[in-house]
């Protein structure tokens, strides 16, 4: 694994913690191929019962580290970040969330595939692929309006906008909002009970629960990465990128 990446199995669960906190746990290509890799094996092991993210120095992730992102950006399935992205919404094992800090990007649409997901109530979110002159990804342009319904998701993808962990809570990103610092815990507790359940019981419930999304999972999600992977090349993504290096604001309006 990537020295960016803690991967530890212990009790039944695989805890899987983003560890570059003098970024904010921004995600490189070798972070995400670490933990597509620790997924698989998870998904594999019959040890593990539950798989548990987080991320380390009072960050959950800011996202993508952008200048690493345009040095290798995903082409193709076969993209770290793809491999990633697929891997936690094909689990089948319970998928637990401990978000604390900043929750940027894929920070925040991998919750839209948590099991269970426990925020800080300091936590700050936003998707802003729309500031970047991108798209949705994670087939959060699917999941989010089912869950917060088409107006509020629209008003949170369109403009990419911060938003609070009591926000979080009511849109059904989380499942509960806690003190900061005390998020990592009751997560473990959690998942701990989650052990103590009979697997396979708990597999199937996760089964039905997705059954009638999972096709659009799917479809959704390739169509997504197939425009996301033409609006990297575009000219508003390149003028969003320059002005974000150039700390400036972007001017959009030469594009129609």
């Amino acid at each position: 694994m990537t020295s960016a990446v803690n991967v530890a199995v212990l009790n039944g669960i695989c805890h899987i913690e983003m560890a570059r906190p003098e970024k904010k746990n921004a995600l490189t290509a070798a972070m995400y191929q670490s933990m597509a890799d620790a997924l698989a094996d998870a998904e594999k092991d019959p040890a593990v019962r539950v798989i548990l993210i987080s991320g380390s120095g009072g960050s959950f992730t800011a996202g993508n580290d952008l200048a690493d992102f345009l040095a290798t950006p995903p082409m193709d399935d076969s993209a770290p970040v793809f491999r990633f992205i697929k891997g936690f919404s094909e689990l089948e094992k319970p998928f637990v969330a401990a978000v604390e800090g900043v929750a940027v990007g894929v920070g925040t649409t991998m919750l839209l595939h948590c099991d269970l997901a426990y925020a800080g109530a300091g936590t700050r979110f936003a998707l802003p692929f729309a500031n970047l002159g991108l798209t949705p990804e994670a087939a959060s342009s699917l999941l989010l309006p089912l869950r917060a319904g088409y107006a509020r998701a629209a008003e949170l993808l369109m403009l990419g906008e911060v938003f609070n962990a009591q926000t979080a809570f009511e849109l059904g990103l989380v499942n509960a909002v806690l003190p900061d610092g005390q998020v990592i815990e009751h997560a473990l507790e959690r998942c701990r009970k989650l052990v103590a359940q009979p697997a396979a019981s708990i597999r199937l419930t996760k089964q039905l629960l997705k059954r009638s999304q999972q096709v659009l999972i799917g479809e959704t999600m390739r169509a997504e990465a197939d425009v996301f992977r033409q609006r990297l090349v575009s000219p508003e993504a390149k003028e969003a990128f320059a002005a974000f290096f150039e700390k400036r604001k972007p001017d959009f309006s030469r594009f129609g």
